[in-house]
């Protein structure tokens, strides 16, 4: 029972997070001009590509964590003193970029310097809470940051400058902030951290911030390659085909960021195996059912979701309803993997993600759109095929804690 609570949290607090960033990209369109949202999305984009990093360098490197209740309190306070530190001190480049360039771009990435330390520092807490076995305490702190953030901005008039909207947005998450610090201080209490871990040699961090950055390239190549060969449609199809799985990313990220606590404490590595297995049927069940679903959608239905964009959208959900299944398998495989073996998913990734570009753009031009989604889907299933091989002839890797700065025996996707 007590498990099963724990990952309704997980799934629900990621749930949470997710509708909020979705929520401030509506109300800030609905609140700006064509220009000042477009300042605002570069400003989005750019605390996007540092929350990913973040999360890489330090996130999914604290929920590997595992130990005494002392050591992972020790790394959880670690982790989130450093993210406010490096948050710091990124904020203050921002700030100088901001105030060089002027302008109302200039002016708004001056306003994200101002409240970086504090939307990351926020997202930082939700990991730390992982890592302790607190989802609930996460679940609370972005409930209340998805109460602050919705109704601030709505408060906003239309015509409200990219700057001033950031400084909105950014703080409206001090009082999920104080919640999150508040609710972390007892477990954390008396047990100091150190941040300089996340310096060390071997830290894990800076391989899973590789992985990021080759993923990240990955799909912003796909959509140059889409640029320069395919046709506005087959762009917005493949956009439009991808958006209505929004839910299965929700249950993806939980999976990358809750996993690997879970599977960390399931005892042998035949049981994590098989766990990880299991939720992976789960997962591409679901993701077969959704887009059976979506696919069973009346036309008007659909034009209500992606207005004309549905009808070459419609066309590309069997190969994108495939991608996603084997996504769901891919994904826990290299969650399986990386409690098992952390240093073993960043070659899967590398080749893999770099493959599925390459199979994406000789689809499109054998195939047109339908061609580039069923290379999506190939590439996404190769990719599955080698992450459970990998684990297949793995064994669990042991660590020197004193030689990477932390204890993970337990790792994530």
């Amino acid at each position: 029972m007590r498990r099963a609570v724990t990952v309704a949290a997980s799934v629900l607090d990621q749930a949470a997070s997710s509708l909020t960033n979705i929520a401030v990209l509506v109300i800030a369109a609905r609140a700006s001009s064509a220009d000042g949202f477009a300042a605002f999305s570069m400003v989005y984009i750019t605390f996007t590509v540092l929350l990913g990093l973040n999360m890489a360098f330090v996130g999914q490197s604290v929920v590997l964590e595992k130990g005494e209740d002392d050591a992972v309190g020790a790394a959880a306070r670690s982790a989130v003193t450093f993210t406010a530190l490096a948050s710091a001190a990124g904020g203050l480049l921002l700030i100088s970029g901001g105030a060089l360039t002027g302008g109302t771009t200039g002016r708004a990435f001056l306003a994200l310097g101002l409240v970086l330390p504090v939307v990351l520092v926020q997202d930082g807490l939700r990991y730390a809470f992982s890592a302790l076995r607190r989802p609930d305490r996460a679940l609370a702190a972005d409930t209340l940051r998805l109460a602050c953030a919705v109704p601030a901005l709505l408060l906003q008039p239309y015509g409200t400058s990219p700057g001033s909207l950031v400084l909105v947005w950014g703080l409206s998450a001090l009082p999920a902030v104080l919640l999150g610090l508040a609710l972390l201080r007892p477990s954390v209490r008396n047990r100091p951290g150190d941040p300089r871990r996340h310096l060390r040699k071997g830290h894990l961090g800076r391989r899973f911030v590789v992985e990021f950055a080759v993923g990240n390239a990955a799909s912003q190549l796909a959509v140059l390659g889409l640029g320069l060969f395919a046709a506005p449609l087959a762009v917005g199809a493949l956009r439009g085909a991808s958006t209505l799985f929004g839910p299965l990313n929700v249950l993806f990220t939980s999976v990358n960021a809750f996993g690997p606590p879970l599977l960390g404490r399931a005892g042998s590595r035949r049981a994590t195996v098989r766990a990880a297995a299991a939720l992976g049927g789960v997962l591409a069940v679901l993701a077969a059912g959704w887009a059976a679903v979506l696919y069973a959608l009346p036309d008007r239905v659909g034009r209500q979701l992606l207005g004309d964009t549905w009808q070459s959208a419609a066309s590309l959900l069997p190969a994108t309803g495939s991608q996603y299944a084997v996504m769901a398998a891919g994904t826990c495989a290299l969650v399986s993997l990386r409690v098992l073996s952390p240093r073993a998913t960043l070659s899967v990734q590398v080749v893999f993600s770099l493959l599925a570009v390459a199979l994406m753009l000789g689809g499109y031009l054998l195939g047109g759109a339908a061609g580039a989604a069923w290379g999506l889907a190939a590439g996404s299933a190769l990719k599955a095929a080698a992450a459970w091989a990998r684990v297949a002839r793995r064994r669990p890797e042991r660590h020197d804690p004193q030689a990477e700065g932390q204890r993970s025996a337990a790792p994530l996707s």
